[in-house]
């Protein structure tokens, strides 16, 4: 898919009109959008790289190590980046790019500590990103398997602001599912009800045929066990997301 930049001709306009069209239209429009052959992933940590061999870091540098973070670099790849090409750059120009990447990966800092306290707050595990059902959420959920004998039960959790589609437990006889909450503040609702404030020691009974979601508040962590009911011919039906309109209602008139 191609990118749609305007940077160089919000910059220069009519002063310098081809390179803003070389920079818009070929650079950005042509060879970044070559996924295919290179992903915006790696191009991003090429530019990265290429800037700071240069020691062009300005806010252009700034720039590319925000669309590296938008693009997958994790705050443990981009100190590796910068940590080994720092040996062929220039230790001072490491020392520069460093300054602003730890600028822009400043959140995550705060998001790892957040994480980590709401995780001593209870005796189960995080567990793994929730990518298998990644889809069906708004905002990342974790998911680590508790029992997957007899019954299964799951610890889920969701940052800030993350929840599920609404989605409908269906089952031939039996089904549904069980919530147990057990660390932070969360919200469950069912289709045409207020939505319900979750905290932990809470039990939601949520039986089949009932559309329904479930997430994290607006400014907390939250995590509950999900037990899956014993039925015959069990399935989940995924709907349409919770937009941030239905969220931002749901969350400020709980009952």
């Amino acid at each position: 898919m191609a990118i749609k930049q305007t940077a160089g001709r919000d910059a220069f306009g009519e002063f310098a009109s081809k390179f803003a069209e070389l920079n818009d239209d070929v650079l950005f429009g042509q060879v970044w959008s070559r996924e295919d052959k290179l992903s915006l992933r790696d191009r991003s940590i090429v530019t990265v790289v290429t800037l700071m061999a240069q020691g062009l870091t300005d806010s252009s540098f700034q720039h590319h190590l925000q669309s590296a973070k938008n693009n997958g670099v994790t705050k443990a790849e981009i100190a590796e980046i910068l940590t080994h090409a720092a040996f062929y750059a220039g230790w001072p120009k490491a020392w520069a790019a460093f300054r602003m990447a730890k600028e822009v990966w400043a959140e995550d800092d705060a998001a790892d500590d957040a994480k980590a306290a709401h995780e001593s707050r209870m005796v189960f595990p995080i567990g793994a990103p929730n990518d298998a059902f990644a889809k069906y959420f708004i905002g990342q959920s974790y998911l680590a398997p508790v029992s997957t004998a007899q019954v299964g039960i799951y610890n889920v959790t969701f940052e800030p602001g993350c929840r599920n589609n609404w989605h409908i437990h269906h089952a031939q006889s039996g089904g549904g599912q069980i919530l147990i909450c057990v660390a932070g503040r969360g919200f469950y609702q069912e289709a045409g009800k207020p939505a319900q404030a979750l905290h932990p020691g809470d039990v939601v009974n949520i039986p089949v045929g009932v559309k329904h979601w479930h997430g994290a508040a607006p400014d907390s962590w939250f995590s509950h066990l999900a037990v899956e009911v014993p039925g015959t011919e069990t399935a989940n039906e995924w709907l349409e997301a919770v937009n941030d309109a239905e969220y931002a209602k749901a969350t400020t008139e709980e009952v």
